[in-house]
């Protein structure tokens, strides 16, 4: 079952538990004049989203589809989300149009966004941050939006289990411990670190969030520039260690 928590106002997540990979899914929408949708879940997660969409708003409303980079629980099913919302557009970084989203999931050609470009929804500003290889993929991007300070950041800050909707509590040391996981298994090397990692992250930490929603696992209410620079430490010593 989908869980519906609303994380600020007009800001809901949309969260599934799949037990099999232990792991949640999260969507968020953004009720405003021109709603948001962000993260589509895969297609198969489809018709469970749709329906929960459905208790907040009608889903031929959404107006927007954003996402971080190309991967099935980012935009696998925006081909859908655009067949039933006429007016949808996807929204993305110029690398994500162009190299596979318009070709691939697309119903129809996606919004290119430029790194620093505020997206304006109505009463919310979303500033689009442009992260090549953070989280992953030469695509990758994020939006921050800038009256409320809530970051929407994919898989930063992915944490494995069943756990609660929000918290003000340590979600970096539950990060630490899923990468460590995921470094002892098939999905080793999950999120690169590369030579301009530790500057993006800082990029995103002096925008001092005060709500990180991540893709995986809680959202976390609180000092989001300290969170962001322990996030940055734990992925240089788990991920630039030496073999």
């Amino acid at each position: 079952m989908s869980q519906i928590t609303e994380i600020a106002p007009d800001f809901f997540k949309i969260s599934t538990f799949v037990p099999e990979f232990n792991i949640q899914f999260n969507q968020f929408l953004v009720m405003d004049e021109e709603p948001l949708l962000y993260h589509t879940g895969m297609k198969g997660l489809f018709s469970t989203v749709k329906e929960v969409v459905a208790k907040l708003i009608d889903p031929t409303s959404i107006r927007w589809i954003g996402f971080s980079h190309f991967e099935a629980d980012e935009c696998g099913a925006l081909k859908e989300w655009q067949r039933i919302a006429p007016n949808a557009t996807a929204i993305c970084s110029l690398v994500s149009k162009l190299v596979s989203v318009d070709d691939v999931v697309a119903e129809r050609p996606a919004r290119a966004l430029d790194d620093g470009e505020v997206f304006i929804t109505g009463k919310f500003r979303f500033k689009f941050l442009q992260t090549p290889h953070v989280p992953h993929a030469w695509d990758a991007g994020h939006l921050f939006e800038e009256h409320s300070g809530i970051l929407l950041c994919s898989d930063l800050f992915h944490q494995n289990g069943d756990v609660e909707a929000v918290t003000n509590s340590d979600v970096v040391s539950r990060f630490k411990e899923t990468l460590i996981e995921y470094q002892t298994g098939p999905f080793a090397n999950y999120l690169p670190y590369t030579s301009k990692t530790e500057q993006m992250l800082n990029s995103l930490a002096a925008l001092k969030p005060r709500v990180i929603a991540p893709m995986h696992g809680s959202t976390y209410v609180g000092d989001g520039e300290a969170a962001l620079f322990g996030l940055a430490q734990v992925m240089k010593e788990v991920l630039a260690a030496p073999a």
